[in-house]
């Protein structure tokens, strides 16, 4: 189908890749509803380690729609929670990743800083801005930055081209746990609706912001809509100026909340903002508190070209022209919004699917809510999820 204007607005890449069009299979070995950084590199593994079974991967919009391709590319180390126990290097799995399926996903790891209004900061700190504050640097630690859209489409193109079915316009309305589990599914082709029912022997949901019914985090997570903008490409005199010569993405670690990072092409990405606006008492990282109110909110209906989400870019829009004077001119030439899934305590939710008929099985995994960590982990823990979908590694104990 072709590619409409999307209501959240555009970011500045494109994922360069339509799968294959192939007729929905009666049943497949593994099904993975949701086809972002998560789905698409658990797809590619679960290949690559047991290529006699098959994957079948449904994708409810296009790829790139969700968080995955809209994040804004910075690729951190750890959880938002911090070191989770039997977690691993996730930097170092990362680009082992990346490299094992060959994606050219422009990955560079010069470090982070973080920024901070009140913390003692580095001495001569290369970046002062104002911002409710002096915000200067307080430390730097492990990251960088990626190409979200090449890291999307290389995955896609390493599942598929490991023997994995991709499906784009696939939504999966109901799931029933039988043996084998079905999986009711509405596909839409070139404006026709058609429905089926597929049955399969394992499936991975990797849903993140959308689907909470579907995968049961209705209680347990809350999705937000937050923005983002791009600048024209900036001069080598206004990056040293600003203090980003380096080319280190940043973040602050008090409210409000700004992060950004440079494009290859010398213009610079801010993101910060939530619609539905945050409620709660703000822990040491941004826009969450330790309790997840009972509620969801459907964030398809937002358009960052009116109403809320439209007064939250402008808002973006005014900090960062007041950041600093290189700053107050600059041309804004991407302005868009991606889901992001906030879950108690931070914690991702990578656990078997608990239901009080089937208390015990292991036929439905739940892989979602990274608390804005997701590039870089989405992809590490897909690859840990096909390893214990094929019972070759056992889920970790985060709950």
């Amino acid at each position: 189908m072709p590619r409409k204007a999307h209501p959240w607005g555009a970011p500045p890449w494109t994922v360069d890749f339509c799968p294959a069009p192939r007729a929905l299979p009666d049943h497949v070995d593994f099904a993975i509803v949701g086809g972002g950084l998560s789905g698409l590199s658990a797809a590619a593994w679960l290949r690559r380690l047991a290529p006699g079974r098959s994957v079948l991967v449904l994708e409810s919009a296009s790829l790139g729609e969700g968080a995955s391709g809209r994040t804004g590319g910075m690729a951190l180390a750890e959880t938002a929670a911090g070191n989770l126990p039997g977690l691993g290097d996730v930097l170092a799995g990362y680009k082992k990743i990346l490299r094992a399926l060959r994606i050219d996903s422009r990955l560079t790891l010069p470090g982070v800083w973080e920024l901070s209004r009140s913390g003692p900061a580095k001495k001569h700190s290369p970046i002062c801005w104002s911002d409710s504050g002096d915000l200067k640097i307080v430390r730097r630690v492990p990251g960088g930055t990626v190409n979200p859209g090449k890291v999307l489409a290389g995955l896609a193109r390493a599942a598929e081209n490991a023997g994995a079915q991709i499906v784009e316009h696939a939504e999966v309305r109901a799931l029933d746990f039988s043996n084998p589990v079905r999986l009711r599914v509405r596909c839409n082709r070139r404006g026709r609706i058609h429905r089926k029912e597929i049955r399969t022997e394992q499936v991975l949901l990797a849903t993140n912001a959308f689907s909470l019914e579907l995968s049961g985090l209705r209680a347990a997570a809350e999705p937000k809509l937050t923005f983002a903008l791009a600048t024209a490409p900036l001069s080598a005199a206004q990056l040293k100026a600003l203090g980003l010569s380096s080319r280190r993405p940043f973040y602050t670690v008090d409210l409000p909340y700004l992060w950004g990072r440079l494009l290859e092409s010398n213009g610079v990405i801010f993101g910060a903002g939530l619609v539905p606006p945050y409620v709660g008492t703000p822990s040491r990282f941004p826009f969450h508190s330790n309790s997840i109110k009972n509620r969801t909110h459907d964030l398809r209906r937002y358009d960052v070209r009116k109403g809320e989400a439209a007064a939250r870019l402008r808002w973006l829009e005014s900090r960062v022209r007041h950041l600093h004077p290189a700053l107050e001119n600059v041309r804004i030439t991407q302005r868009w919004g991606g889901p992001i899934l906030f879950t108690e305590k931070m914690l991702p939710i990578f656990r078997w699917f608990i239901s009080k008929d089937h208390p015990r099985s292991k036929r439905v995994m739940i892989l979602a809510g990274y608390n804005g960590h997701g590039v870089a982990l989405s992809v590490y823990l897909g690859k840990w999820a096909a390893q214990a979908l094929l019972a070759r590694r056992p889920l970790p104990h985060w709950r």
